[in-house]
């Protein structure tokens, strides 16, 4: 979500950004925020994380800023723990890794 992106965006629109801080450039979405060009944002990554207490975000009414926990369910960290014992296992016999990025 760069300038281009937020142009194109109605001003009554809410950016909700659960994925990765880096989606979005936040340098242009404080501007529009702060411009009513954007109404709301609700905030879970940034570029930077912890979010630096210096950030104008703390301080804009129309932003919600929680501390990187939407991924977070009850059964997340079983899951989590499913697939590092299978993984553990599939590295002992050269069986296939889950959830494998690079």
């Amino acid at each position: 979500m760069g300038v281009d992106a937020f142009a194109a965006m109605r001003p009554d629109a809410v950016l909700i950004n659960v994925a990765r801080g880096k989606v979005v450039d936040e340098a242009a979405m404080i501007d529009v925020l702060q411009s009513g060009k954007l109404a709301a944002a609700a905030l879970d990554t940034f570029v930077e994380e912890p979010l630096p207490a210096s950030s104008p975000l703390w301080g804009m009414e129309n932003v919600v800023v929680t501390p990187h926990a939407a991924g977070e369910t009850q059964f997340y960290e079983r899951n989590v723990v499913d697939i590092l014992l299978h993984n553990i296992q599939a590295m002992e016999t050269g069986g296939t890794l889950k959830n494998q990025i690079v």
